[in-house]
C-alpha cells in the first residue's frame, strides 16, 4: 500500500519582516518557543525597513511543522513568504525530464529524425499499424492516469495535486523496470469522458497504468479499457495491491503451515483494493472467503445498490456468515485489512484461529497497531515502511508492465497477475522464510527480473502475448 511522509528532519521558511515592528532576535525567540531549532540563517535581500530571510528550522514531524509556521504566522511584523524542505526542494520543476535517445549535431541528422526522412517511417506505419510499435515510443511507454479523486490518503484533492504522485510513479517505472512513462492528470472526473481522453491517447502508449481514481468509478472506466483498447490497461490501486498481498500470503501461509485451499479469510474493507484483493485469492483457490464493510459481511442473503458489492457477495461468504466483524472474524485465518485505523482489536484476533495472520494495511494508522498483537499473531504485515512486512505496489507494478510490453500483451490478466505473486513471494529465500521477512524489499533487484520471466510465460500460455522476446 502507499503511505506518505514527511521525507525530511528540516525545513526552510522564507519570511519577509518589517524591521520597524520586529526584529529577528523576536522570530528566533518565537521559533524555539515552538520548539524548532534554527540551524542556519540566510539573508536574501535587505531593502530599507524590510528584510528577506531563509531560516533553516530542525523539526521532528508534519505536526511539529504545523507548530512552528503557525507560531511564526502569529508574529507582527512578518510575513511567510514560502515554506520547503527535502521533499519540497525535490519537486522544483518537477520530478522527471525527457531526453532524445540520439543528439541532433547537423542537418542530416535533423532530416531523419524530423523532415523530411522521418515521412518514410510515417508512411511505413500508415500501412501496417504494428510497426508503431517498434518504430515509435509505444514500444516501451505507459500512460500513469489519474483524476485526483483519491490520492494517497488524501481524497480527492484534483489533478493539479495529485501531479506529483503521478510523477513519482513514472520515476519508479523508469528506476525499478526500465519502461519509459509519462503522467497525465485529467480534469475531469465523468466516467464517459475519462475514457474518451484515456481512448483518444492510447495510440502514443504501449499501456495504460490507472492511478488514484476513486471507488465504484474505477470499476467501469478499467473494464470499459480493458474491452476497447489493445493495450493493457492496469488499475495499480487495485491489482498492484492484489498481487503484492497475494505474494505476502503465500510465504506467511508458508511460516503458520496452512495450505490456501483450507483457510478462513475475513477482508475488511470491499473498495477498489478489497474486490481485486479477493478476485486473485478466489483465482488462487482460497478455502473460505468473507467480505466486511460498515454494513457488515457481505451476503447473497441481502441486496446491494453497488454492482460491485452485488458481485462480491454472490461470490464469496459461502456459508452465508452475517453481522460484524467482530463475529466473522471467530475462527478466521487470515485477516485482511484495507479500510481504517483501529477497526480491529485486540480480542478480534484472540478470537482467530491459532498461529492467526494479520495483514493490517490501512495507512497512516493501520486496523491495529502490530505491538498490541504480536504475542498473538504468527504474521503481522502492514502498508508502512516503518514496520517488518511492508505490502508496498512498487514491488509489483514495474516488473508486470515490464513483462506486458516485452511480450505486447493485449492485456494483463488473472494467470499474469498470479504469475506475478509467485514471483515476488519466490524472492525470498526459503532458508530465509521467517515471520518478519515474508515479503522481499522494493530494492531487491532479482524481483523485476523474476515477475518478467514468469509474467512473460504465463501471457504466452493463456494467448494474450503477440511476441516471444528474447531473454
Amino acid at each position: 500500500m502507499k503511505h506518505t511522509g514527511l521525507g525530511g528532519k528540516s525545513i526552510i521558511l522564507r519570511l519577509e519582516m518589517d524591521t520597524n515592528r520586529i526584529k529577528f532576535g523576536q522570530v528566533a525567540s518565537a521559533v524555539s518557543e515552538a520548539g524548532g531549532d534554527m540551524v542556519a540563517i540566510d539573508v536574501i535581500q535587505s531593502t530599507g525597513y524590510t528584510t528577506v530571510r531563509d531560516i533553516t528550522i530542525t523539526v521532528t514531524d508534519s505536526a511539529h511543522i504545523s507548530k512552528v509556521t503557525d507560531t511564526v504566522k502569529s508574529l507582527d511584523g512578518v510575513r511567510l513568504v514560502n515554506i520547503s524542505d527535502r521533499t519540497f526542494l525535490m519537486h522544483l520543476g518537477g520530478k522527471i525530464e525527457t531526453n532524445p535517445k540520439v543528439p541532433i549535431n547537423n542537418r542530416d541528422d535533423l532530416s531523419r529524425v524530423y523532415t523530411p526522412d522521418v515521412a518514410r517511417v510515417c508512411t511505413a506505419i500508415q500501412e501496417d499499424p504494428k510497426k508503431a510499435h517498434t518504430l515509435t515510443i509505444k514500444r516501451n511507454t505507459v500512460a500513469v492516469i489519474s483524476d485526483g479523486s483519491a490520492v494517497l490518503g488524501l481524497g480527492n484533492i484534483g489533478p493539479y495535486a495529485a501531479m506529483p504522485v503521478m510523477e513519482g510513479k513514472s520515476m519508479l517505472f523508469k528506476q525499478f523496470a526500465g519502461v519509459d512513462s509519462f503522467p497525465i492528470c485529467l480534469d475531469t472526473q465523468d466516467t464517459e469522458e475519462i475514457i474518451a481522453s484515456i481512448k483518444a491517447i492510447a495510440p502514443a502508449f504501449g499501456g495504460i497504468n490507472l492511478e488514484d481514481i476513486a471507488s465504484p468509478r474505477c470499476f467501469e472506466i478499467e473494464a470499459r479499457l480493458r474491452e476497447e483498447l489493445d493495450i493493457p490497461v492496469f488499475h495499480d490501486d487495485q491489482h498492484g495491491t492484489a498481487v503484492v498481498l497475494h505474494a505476502a500470503l503465500i510465504n506467511a501461509l508458508k511460516v503458520v503451515d496452512k495450505p490456501l485451499d483450507q483457510v478462513k479469510v475475513v477482508i475488511c474493507g470491499i473498495g477498489a483494493a478489497g474486490v481485486a484483493c479477493s478476485k486473485i485469492l478466489l483465482a488462487a483457490g482460497v478455502g473460505e472467503l468473507i467480505g466486511v464493510d460498515r454494513a457488515g459481511a457481505l451476503t447473497r442473503d441481502k441486496s446491494y445498490d453497488q454492482a460491485m458489492w452485488q458481485w462480491y457477495a454472490e461470490h464469496t461468504n459461502p456459508k452465508r456468515l452475517d453481522g460484524p466483524l467482530k463475529d466473522v472474524i471467530q475462527g478466521a485465518d487470515v485477516f485482511i485489512g484495507l479500510s481504517a485505523g483501529g477497526v480491529l482489536s485486540r480480542e478480534d484476533v484472540q478470537s482467530m484461529a491459532e498461529r492467526p495472520v494479520v495483514f493490517a494495511m490501512a495507512n497512516p494508522v493501520p486496523e491495529i497497531q502490530p505491538e498490541e498483537v504480536e504475542d498473538i499473531a504468527a504474521v503481522i504485515a502492514t502498508g508502512r515502511s516503518d514496520y517488518p512486512n511492508q505490502i508496498n505496489n512498487v514491488l509489483c507494478f514495474p516488473g508486470i508492465f515490464r513483462a506486458a510490453l516485452d511480450c505486447r500483451a493485449s492485456t494483463i490478466n488473472e494467470e499474469m497477475k498470479l504469475a506475478a505473486a509467485e514471483a515476488i513471494a519466490s524472492a525470498v529465500p526459503a532458508e530465509e522464510l521467517n515471520a518478519s521477512y515474508i515479503i522481499p524489499s522494493v530494492f531487491n533487484q532479482n524481483v523485476v527480473k523474476a515477475i518478467r520471466e514468469r509474467v512473460v510465460k504465463a501471457a504466452v500460455q493463456s494467448g494474450v502475448a503477440r511476441r516471444i522476446p528474447r531473454e
